[in-house]
């Protein structure tokens, strides 16, 4: 039975969403392809026919996990209101939904170059996203620092 066009998008971000999820709270080494696709609800073969890999989904899934915390941030963020936040319980005691850039940061390395370019281009957009909302009274130099030590706390 053929899949139609929309339907196969729809898999491809229920099979995101849920490796972005188990990833952050399993690690990288800890997640198997069997939990990758019970966690979605699909077959193997769907992501395989997807994705083509696990190292192909983990790379995907490490830059929509990314991507979608990013989406959480507000524009009008308060710098000390966002360190409160992530350094509150609730966000300690749920890395599923937490902090990519913490959740992975340590497993990085030893994975593939794909793996490293996504999570190195999540931290540059983020570091760019949070200078351009830093408070304009700052000098350049000033938003692009504290937006680099807001991008390391997130």
């Amino acid at each position: 039975m053929r899949v139609s066009k929309e339907q196969s998008a729809q898999n491809r971000e229920r099979i995101l969403n849920a490796a972005a999820r188990l990833l952050r709270e399993r690690g990288i080494a800890g997640v198997g392809v069997d939990a990758l696709a019970e966690a979605a609800g699909m077959t193997h073969g769907s992501l395989y026919s997807q994705f083509g890999s696990k190292e192909r989904l983990v790379e995907e899934a490490v830059a929509h996990a990314i991507s979608a915390k990013g989406r959480e941030l507000p524009d009008d963020v308060a710098l000390d209101d966002y360190v409160s936040d992530y350094l509150s319980p609730a966000h300690r005691d749920t890395p599923a939904s937490g902090c990519p850039f913490a959740a992975l940061a340590c497993e990085v390395s030893r994975q593939s170059g794909g793996v490293k370019e996504r999570f190195t281009a999540g931290v540059r957009g983020v570091i760019a996203l949070l200078s351009k909302r830093m408070p304009s009274g700052l000098k350049p130099r000033q938003r692009d620092d504290r937006a680099i030590v807001t991008a390391a706390l997130w």
